[in-house]
């Protein structure tokens, strides 16, 4: 079985969640023979060719960008090229670009949709948008949710309702690299044994600024990992509250990621809107046994992170409630181990990449089987 995967970029050239979560699917399903190849854009000026993880990643040149959407003129030749050798179309949503190519291809495969996140920011585009969104919508075979929280909340799916269905994202834990020692000495030395960690991209929606402002009076360290649009704001936020428990360590290489998770006493995960539809980084917390800390906003986070019981949950844009939950692991040692434990067997029970790619291949083998 040949699946094409479309979205705007591949997680070998960026980090996002929606990039980590095609590569977990890529990965986990061709273990159950399913052949995977992703089609995507580039700033890059050349087409290329990339062999990631196993599977193949087709990149084509985009021309403009608008709204956060790359554009491509050349990738409508690709994609139909593409898409008459495989057997099903995967797209990822939301990328307002695919809707087009999809119309204009006419390309008469099965389809799904895996739908990651409603369009939040951008309101008066969206408002334009809206007509060819619920057009495309409804032309798919099957639609994806990442969590029954998302597809309750989100006005958009409750449209589909009928064809939708509720595929939590997967994560393989043997497919993450083992840190050596000396990473774990290193960051051990640097910021000891009890500190909380965030890991992803700096954007409008992580919480960021207000988890500086929890943190201003707290006597623990906070480590942040990875880089982005508002990296300048945030940094100048920290230089202006005078705050020096706030360690901006960038981007960093898997294995010493993987070493702070092992390392930390926590991680704390701060979006505040609903663009944060799952939450990749705060399952990995949980894939390695960390209680959590997250905010209320009606999507998979609250998934991940059960209130009480795996870590604690938050109203969001609440500077001091997210303080009094950072303090009160930091008393609280014997529970917050006890979260720990109780997070990771809920990753072991429905968030495995294997139990995700079952999933998926029902789903195709469903479409496969219903197609005219």
């Amino acid at each position: 079985m040949k699946v094409l995967h479309f979205y705007k970029t591949f997680f070998g050239e960026t980090r996002g969640g929606v990039e980590k979560v095609i590569d977990q699917i890529s990965l986990s399903t061709a273990v159950l023979g399913v052949n995977s190849e992703v089609l995507c854009l580039t700033p890059a000026k050349k087409e290329s060719l990339t062999e990631m993880n196993g599977y193949k990643v087709h990149c084509v040149p985009q021309l403009f960008e608008v709204a956060s959407t790359p554009f491509s003129i050349s990738v409508f030749h690709r994609f139909r090229e593409l898409a008459r050798q495989a057997d099903i179309i995967h797209y990822h949503f939301p990328y307002p670009f695919a809707d087009i190519l999809h119309f204009a291809s006419r390309i008469e495969k099965p389809t799904i949709l895996t739908y990651h996140s409603d369009i939040i920011k951008q309101k008066f585009l969206l408002k334009l948008y809206r007509p060819l969104k619920r057009l495309f919508l409804q032309d798919i075979g099957h639609i994806v949710a990442t969590s029954p929280n998302y597809l309750e909340t989100s006005e958009a799916l409750g449209i589909f309702k009928e064809k939708t269905s509720v595929i939590p994202i997967g994560l393989d834990k043997n497919a993450y690299p083992s840190p050596p020692n000396d990473n774990l000495d290193y960051w051990r030395q640097r910021f000891g044994k009890k500190f909380f960690l965030f890991v992803g991209v700096f954007r409008y929606y992580k919480g960021l600024h207000i988890l500086i402002e929890a943190a201003s009076t707290l006597d623990c360290q906070i480590v942040i990992v990875g880089a982005g649009p508002i990296e300048k704001e945030l940094k100048e936020q920290v230089v202006k509250l005078r705050i020096n428990n706030i360690h901006f360590i960038g981007p960093l290489p898997e294995e010493d990621k993987i070493a702070l998770l092992q390392l930390c006493y926590a991680v704390v995960f701060p979006s505040h809107l609903r663009s944060e539809a799952f939450g990749v980084s705060l399952l990995e917390g949980a894939m390695f046994g960390k209680p959590m800390i997250s905010c209320e906003i009606g999507t998979g986070t609250t998934y991940i992170n059960i209130n009480k019981e795996t870590g604690i949950v938050v109203p969001p844009a609440d500077p001091l409630a997210l303080r009094f939950a950072l303090q009160f692991l930091l008393d609280r040692i014997d529970i917050a181990l006890e979260m720990g434990v109780q997070a990771e067997k809920r990753y072991w029970t429905h968030f495995t990449a294997e139990k995700m790619a079952k999933s998926y291949l029902g789903v195709y083998e469903d479409l496969l089987t219903k197609r005219p």
